[in-house]
């Protein structure tokens, strides 16, 4: 049985559970990059697998604002008018 490379793990890695998950992981794809240790086709899959982890952090945020603004829409709102009534 032959060992899998880096590329081959970034290539079949699973996607991430979490947001904090996801960052950590691309964290560490960023170091083993800037420390160019990596062979080229590793660095190549850890890019790959890096600009996923980018994605995927980018749809957390964008439902987390969405949500936010719910939030801003039915409950927030109206307190800033009380707010301002006081004034």
């Amino acid at each position: 049985m032959s060992k899998k490379s880096s590329a081959d793990a970034a290539q079949t890695a699973a996607p991430p559970a979490t947001f904090e998950e996801a960052m950590a992981e691309l964290a560490q794809l960023v170091a083993q990059m800037e420390a160019g240790q990596l062979p080229l086709e590793a660095s190549v899959a850890a890019y790959q697998r890096g600009s996923e982890l980018v994605k995927y952090c980018a749809q957390q945020l964008d439902k987390v604002e969405s949500q936010v603004k719910v939030l801003e829409g039915d409950m927030l709102k109206p307190f800033a008018d009380n707010q301002e009534e006081l004034a």
